[in-house]
C-alpha cells in the first residue's frame, strides 16, 4: 500500500526482527507502523524499544480494536496515533502523512 505512494518500506515479521533491522541499517527510519497485539512482543513494547534505539522515530499503531477500546483498556493514550483495521490505502496514506507532519 505505502510503497505505491512512494514510501520506502522495511518489512519485519516480528518485533525482534524489527529491532534487529533498525539496529543493522544506517539510514533514518521515520515511522514505525505496528499492530498493537502481536505474539511475543506488543506493539507498545516494540515502540518503546524502537524509540530507545531510534529517538526520532514516530509510531502509528494499528488494530482491529476500536480506538476507544484501546484507550479505555489503557493500551494507548488518546494522543498516540492510531488507525483501525480494516482501512483503505487512502486512509492509511492520510494517517501516515498526518503522523509524519506532512
Amino acid at each position: 500500500m505505502l510503497a505505491r505512494q512512494g514510501y520506502r518500506i522495511l518489512d519485519a515479521g516480528s518485533g525482534a526482527e524489527a529491532l534487529a533491522l533498525a539496529r543493522d541499517i544506517a539510514e533514518p527510519i521515520d515511522l514505525l507502523l505496528t499492530d498493537i497485539v502481536m505474539p511475543q512482543m506488543s506493539g507498545v513494547d516494540l515502540a518503546q524499544q524502537m524509540r530507545a534505539a531510534r529517538p526520532g522515530i514516530k509510531t502509528l499503531f494499528i488494530s482491529g480494536y476500536t480506538d476507544s477500546a484501546v484507550v479505555t483498556q489503557g493500551i494507548l493514550t488518546a494522543e498516540m496515533p492510531f488507525i483501525q483495521k480494516p482501512f483503505t490505502s487512502a486512509a492509511l496514506h492520510r494517517k501516515v502523512q498526518e503522523v509524519l507532519g506532512g
